[in-house]
Formats: structure tokens, sequence, C-alpha cells
């Protein structure tokens, strides 16, 4: 086991951040911690990172209490804070190599290589020899990341790693990160859905301090019951509404465009059987015939609304 909280609760004055949260972080796992802004994430990753004590519970990383052995779990975690803290006026280059002697792992005599490696990894040649305060927003999160990685830490705490990025650096920020799950434990807090469905194995929705899902996504969607199904359809020209009142079962239908509908129906009997007889008898052909599953953002909202 990588992490294992147990009933953390964090309180601020009067304000509770969190509220006896319990999970654990299997080694190898990438999980995706998610919940609304205010929830508790950043909370929860400071104290996993020793970065502030909690109020209540205990904290174990590779099995070593976070406030007994402090110094020890720093040495075995890469954090990337959710507003990321540089040095503006140092180099890209000076910057990391000052980070490796700071954890000093390979001594110094190996840290030219060490870094040299690890500009590499994560794409930063061509800036290496900028200053930091120079680099774009999609740099600065390279340079972020690869001092988290300087040390080669075996678990990973990455807070809105993509945040303020565009949709090229995004993909390549995500891919980055799926590889890195295929040697090391990573827990990552993120607002956007699709990238917890693209590379995490397991999803942690946090609302108001508390855990309110702890499941791989598909089977957190599946877990929502619906009291309809509704299914869409797409036929190969426009029918009238009216037509489709000769199906059995079905409670509502709308147009969304052309040719392009969703049909509402009960649970319990699957109707895409009825309505694919009813479109061949009346001669309608079907390009495209499925039942829609709740997506992970309706399940989030519904869970932290």
């Amino acid at each position: 086991m990588s992490i294992k909280v147990s009933n953390i609760t964090k309180l601020y004055g009067q304000q509770k951040a969190l509220d006896h949260v319990s999970f654990e972080v299997r080694t190898g796992e990438i999980v995706g911690f998610i919940g609304p802004n205010g929830a508790g994430k950043s909370t929860m990753m400071k104290i996993i990172t020793g970065f502030i004590p909690q109020t209540e519970g205990e904290v174990w990383v590779n099995e070593l209490d976070t406030l007994e052995h402090s110094l020890e779990v720093r040495r075995m975690i890469g954090y990337l804070p959710e507003h990321n803290p540089l040095y503006l006026d140092m180099y890209v280059r000076e910057y990391l190599e000052m980070v490796a002697k700071i954890y000093a792992t390979k001594g110094h005599k190996g840290i030219g290589e060490q870094v040299d490696g690890m500009i590499n990894m994560v794409g930063l040649g061509p800036e290496q020899h900028k200053k930091i305060g120079a680099l774009s927003k999609g740099y600065r999160q390279r340079v972020g990341l690869a001092q988290a990685l300087i040390h080669d830490p075996d678990i990973l705490i990455l807070d809105e790693p993509t945040s303020g990025l565009d949709p090229n650096q995004i993909v390549e920020i995500r891919t980055f990160i799926a590889e890195l799950g295929k040697e090391k434990t990573v827990l990552l807090s993120t607002h956007i859905m699709q990238e917890v469905e693209a590379i995490c194995d397991r999803v942690l929705i946090i609302n108001n301090g508390r855990i309110v899902a702890d499941d791989e996504a598909g089977k957190i969607q599946s877990r929502r019951k619906e009291k309809f199904q509704t299914i869409e359809v797409e036929f190969d020209k426009s029918i009238p509404l009216e037509k489709f009142r000769k199906i059995h079962g079905i409670t509502e239908v709308k147009k969304v465009k052309n040719r392009y509908y969703l049909i509402q129906a009960a649970t319990g009997e699957d109707i895409r059987s009825a309505i694919f007889q009813w479109a061949v008898k009346n001669k309608f052909t079907v390009l495209e015939l499925r039942k829609r599953e709740k997506s992970l953002e309706e399940v989030f909202k519904e869970l932290t609304s």
C-alpha cells in the first residue's frame, strides 16, 4: 500500500475543511481526486505531503506515519502544488540543479547527469537556458513536473497539473502522466472529467470535506440508477414525432437535430429491439442506435450539487 488515509479531519479555526476522510491508494495506481472548489482536495494533498499537519487522524506513506517520519516521507513523494511555486528569476537548469542538490540522492557528482535526464524526459531541452519567468504556462508546468520527479520518487501528488494549459499542452502532459503511472503511484486532482476517464484507474470524489464516491469511473456511473432509459437513434431521414407513438413502452421522444432523436422509456425491458423492428417495418434505415449512459460529469454534478 502506497498511501493510507485514516479518519483525517482538518480545522481552520471553526471551519472544517476535511471531515473524517479515509481512503487508500495502492502501489501502481493512478487515482483521480475530484471535487468542486473548496471541497478539500488541496488540503488533503498538503497533509499527505507533510506541507501542513492534520487536526485529527493518521496518514501513512509506504507504511510510515507522515507526522513521525516527515523527512523520510517527503523523500518518497514528488509534489506539484496547484499554484506551481517557481523561482522566476532563476534559469531552468539552474533551478533543477538546486532542487537536485536539496535532495542529494546521487551526490553532487551525479547531479548534472540527473538534470540532463529530467530535462529530456519532460521536453525542456530548448528552454533549459531560459529564465523560468520567460517561459509559457505550459513550459512552467513542465518545470514543476521536473522538480517533482528529479529525485525519482515512488509516489507523485499532482494538484491540477494541466490547469491553464492549451489543448495541445493538456494532451502532452496527460500522456506524460499516463506513462509515469506505469512505474509510479499517482494521485492527481483535476476539474477535467475527460482527463479522469482517460488516465485514471480509480476515482475519489470529495464534497464538503467528505468522500462521496470511491471506485472505478465506469462503476460509479453504472451505480447511479436512472428512473428512465434513454436511447439515442439516428435515422437516414427526418421522421415526424407522432409516428413514434406506435412503439410500445416509450414515454417521450425528443428531436435533437435533423434525423437524430432521444427516445425515453421506463427502465426494465431494453427497448432497442422494439425500436429497430419498428424502423424495419416502416422502412426507416437506422444509422445509429445505442443506450445513452450517464457521463462521469453528470454523476459528479449529482454527488456534489
